[in-house]
């Protein structure tokens, strides 16, 4: 890529994320995605402070993503009358600055964040994780 295509570059507004992230879970293994049903991909600029205390975090750009929900280790894969749809939050903001500090393409970043957030949903060890991080 030469040099003149970055003088109007900017980084990618919400909804060009949310393309994304939307890309990035279409690209997950099938028998993953089939998995997450029901799920909801949310993406905003932060995590509000709520989001930071419940998982012990002091500064908004130390939250790269957020599983919010009830996942299938604690309902057993049922779903209850009034229960919230799971969430998987990404925050463009953290992720955008973790970019600009490490060599890794920002699909990377976004479909790392995603699949350990599902992680969670699943409750997944890390080694899960990333082996279907590697296949994806």
């Amino acid at each position: 890529m030469n040099a003149s295509h970055w003088s109007s570059a900017t980084a990618p507004d919400l909804a060009t994320f949310r393309d994304i992230a939307h890309e990035a879970f279409e690209a997950l293994p099938q028998e993953f995605r089939a998995q997450c049903d029901g799920i909801v991909i949310a993406i905003d600029e932060f995590p509000t402070d709520i989001m930071l205390e419940s998982v012990g975090a002091e500064d908004e750009f130390d939250l790269l993503g957020l599983f919010e929900g009830v996942g299938l280790a604690q309902t057993g894969g049922e779903t209850f009358t009034g229960q919230q749809p799971n969430r998987i939050w990404l925050f463009r903001r953290p992720i955008l600055d973790y970019w600009a500090g490490y060599d890794e393409s920002l699909g990377a970043i976004i479909t790392h964040v995603l699949i350990h957030e599902i992680g969670h949903h699943f409750g997944l060890s890390d080694e899960d994780m990333e082996a279907i991080e590697a296949e994806a």
